[in-house]
């Protein structure tokens, strides 16, 4: 969000608690877990197997014993009957919701409507989405700059120049990880 991260203001970082390198630690974390057991799984012979903690074990379970399981999952906004599962959210957006899975499928439940301030930031973010998916599905380059353009931190933050210039060096940075672009 364009308000607790700005360049020079390490104060706003503190004050409201903003862990920049949060992520990068528990990639670290994750990696150095797997090294560890994969290390184990090689000196061993025997596997202990238990049931996961993970979202996708329990829906698999729900589905196969009809025994519901609730969760929250990302579906898209549009319900079932085509309505918005959150009432102030375009229905092709992807969506928080509560979910329950059963013998039948996964349902999500509607939540009804956002505070309106919530609703635009997410619809806000929800168009730098568009934009970037719009580049992917046409190769264009433009639209990469165009959601860089868009999003409110980038903007809030960076000139048009550095916004294009930041764009280039990040699809040099990828490499082969992005397709080409025109």
């Amino acid at each position: 969000m364009p308000w607790f991260i700005k360049r020079g203001r390490a104060d706003l970082l503190e004050r409201f608690n903003v862990p920049l390198d949060e992520y990068i630690r528990r990639c670290e974390q994750q990696l150095a877990d797997w090294d560890e057991m994969r290390e184990a799984l090689e000196r061993v012979q025997e596997v202990e197997v238990r049931q996961s903690k993970e979202y996708g074990a329990r829906i698999i379970l729900a589905r196969k014993t009809g025994e519901p399981f609730a969760f929250n999952g990302n579906v898209a906004n549009a319900g079932a009957d085509g309505r918005p599962l959150v009432d102030n959210l375009a229905g092709d957006c992807c969506v928080e919701v509560p979910c329950v899975a059963d013998a039948h499928g996964i349902h999500p439940q509607p939540v009804g409507a956002l505070p309106p301030q919530l609703a635009a930031l997410i619809t806000t973010n929800v168009n730098v989405q568009r934009l970037t998916v719009e580049a992917a599905l046409t190769a264009s380059r433009d639209h990469v700059y165009h959601a860089a353009m868009l999003d409110p931190h980038t903007a809030a933050e960076l000139s048009l120049d550095e916004i294009h210039a930041l764009v280039d060096e990040l699809l040099d940075a990828h490499g082969d990880w992005v397709p080409p672009l025109a």
